[in-house]
């Protein structure tokens, strides 16, 4: 026999920090709203590389408790000698412990009257009887149910919605560094498919991992080759790239991970996870008022995430997509043809890690790159992100 639960107005499934911010306003709006966490804690497993945007940091609306350091730069190292460096002087983003991050944006939603149920695995849905079914034996009815349930979305596989386009599998580990703490370091020839990455904790620690489809570990092992040996705290998580076909349907919507909103140029998903939840939580406290659930009503809600930031997510996917069709060769001449001081500039001036479409409409404008990418050319370049 199954146990039964009383219906709340709001169901969310997942505690990160989409999910505790769907749940702090819907909570905050008075809607008796309740977060179905897998995990005996927020925050942890830890499956992100940790580096949050200036403005990704503040949609989390978090005190700078949980911050290491801030970065203000980059250095893009192709093969030896092909290296180019940006720093803006300021900061443009935070290096965080995404646990203590994550653990205080749920504390929030808890003190605005989120009820958190740690524990509670969700094994599937019956979108026509809208029943939540957990590995504890629990049928839990709803009525709005929102999906923060990241890549493996169970949420999203009980409507039948399809996965994103690529799964990129990362590791990533900390380990003793020595260098500038202002710079992240990117290195697209150490990761064929998207980039190998190296985010500085201090000046004596550095987070280093890279993401891919295909051969990650061997992929991974070389690059840490470069490091001292010893680490610590590696991991392991999913990116999905590509938005789903459809974020709504049968009194459900999906934000985050699960709706497959990480950003295809970086991988990062905190910062169009924390805007999709105010959208769903918006659509969904005038739903609740309304008393309609119904796909018509909220079909509002990707009209509204889509109004946001759809077009810089689809034009990302393109970029990336144009990013595997290089080798290294192609990335070194791309890191030359880029080192200029007028270059450099611009990608200080109009660089955003949420919103980079800005930027790459201005070089790929640039009549000194157009022979960079012999085999594509720049009328490729142009159609394949703008087209």
């Amino acid at each position: 026999m199954t146990k039964e639960s009383y219906v709340s107005d709001v169901i969310i499934v997942g505690g990160g920090p989409a999910g505790s911010t769907a749940a702090h306003l819907c909570a905050k709006a008075g809607l008796s709203t309740r977060v179905l966490e897998e995990h005996s804690s927020i925050g942890y497993p830890v499956q992100c590389a940790g580096l949050l945007s200036n403005n990704a940091f503040a949609e989390c609306g978090v005190s700078d408790k949980s911050m290491y350091n801030t970065v203000s730069g980059a250095k893009i190292c192709g093969s030896k000698g092909h290296a180019l460096t940006f720093d803006a002087k300021i900061t443009k983003a935070y290096v965080v412990d995404r646990g203590r991050l994550d653990y205080e944006m749920a504390v929030r939603a808890a003190e605005s009257g989120a009820e958190f149920s740690f524990k509670t695995c969700v094994t599937k849905i019956n979108p026509a009887k809208k029943i939540i079914h957990t590995a504890g034996g629990e049928d839990i009815p709803y009525s709005l149910l929102i999906g923060a349930d990241g890549p493996r979305s169970v949420i999203a596989r009980g409507l039948l919605i399809p996965p994103s386009r690529f799964i990129y599998s990362g590791i990533q580990a900390e380990v003793p560094w020595e260098g500038d703490p202002s710079l992240v370091e990117l290195h697209p020839n150490a990761a064929p498919e998207f980039f190998a990455w190296v985010i500085p904790l201090s000046e004596s620690r550095a987070r280093m991992g890279l993401c891919g489809t295909k051969n990650v570990p061997d992929l991974f092992a070389k690059f840490l080759s470069r490091f001292k040996d010893s680490t610590v705290h590696s991991v392991t998580g999913t990116i999905p790239i590509g938005i789903r076909t459809r974020t709504f349907g049968s009194g459900c919507l999906l934000i985050g991970d699960a709706a497959g909103f990480p950003k295809p140029t970086s991988g990062g998903g905190v910062f169009t996870g924390v805007r999709s939840a105010r959208y769903a939580a918006q659509v969904a406290i005038h739903s609740v008022e309304a008393g309609d659930m119904t796909d018509s009503f909220l079909s509002r809600y990707e009209t509204l995430w889509r109004a946001d930031f759809g077009r810089e997510l689809d034009m990302g996917l393109k970029a990336l997509q144009f990013r595997r069709n290089l080798d290294s060769r192609d990335i070194d001449s791309a890191v030359d043809a880029l080192n200029t001081p007028e270059t450099l500039d611009l990608i200080t001036r109009y660089g955003d890690m949420d919103r980079p479409s800005d930027l790459l409409k201005r070089l790929a404008m640039k009549p000194e790159l157009y022979g960079t990418f012999g085999k594509i050319g720049v009328k490729g370049i142009f159609r394949s992100l703008f087209g």
